[in-house]
């Protein structure tokens, strides 16, 4: 059974910097797509970026293009999310997330992946 857990979560002024890190155990790491996914208080969770097992293709949801970049490290069985130019509306819990298969270039569902985190909070102030 994999398991995930995000850090690196806080608050920031608008324009500033973030980076997340996800940390998978129980698992073979180099072989799953990981996720972010984040939920704004009183909405759903949406997409925000996906990275398949080998680092080579990614995903990211249309709201942070450009903004956000996913990375994978393999040998520490991490994947980040380094979050730039950051907006009050990106205000939400951010959520770490692992399937087994990379589905493509596509804007993913939460249905998608089956192995989540516990979320890290991050709060950007204008």
């Amino acid at each position: 059974q994999v398991q995930v857990e995000e850090s690196g979560g806080g608050s920031v002024q608008a324009g500033g910097s973030l980076r997340l890190s996800c940390a998978a155990s129980g698992g073979t790491f180099a072989t799953y797509t990981m996720g972010w996914f984040r939920q704004a208080p009183g909405k759903g969770r949406e997409f925000v970026a996906a990275l398949s097992f080998n680092g080579y293709s990614a995903a990211y949801g249309n709201s942070v293009k450009g903004r956000f970049t996913i990375s994978k490290d393999n040998a520490r069985n991490t994947v980040h999310l380094q979050m730039n130019n950051l907006q009050p509306e990106d205000t939400a819990l951010y959520y770490c997330a692992a399937r087994d298969t990379w589905g493509g270039n596509r804007q993913y569902h939460e249905s998608d992946f089956a192995h989540w985190g516990q979320g890290t909070q991050v709060t950007v102030s204008s």
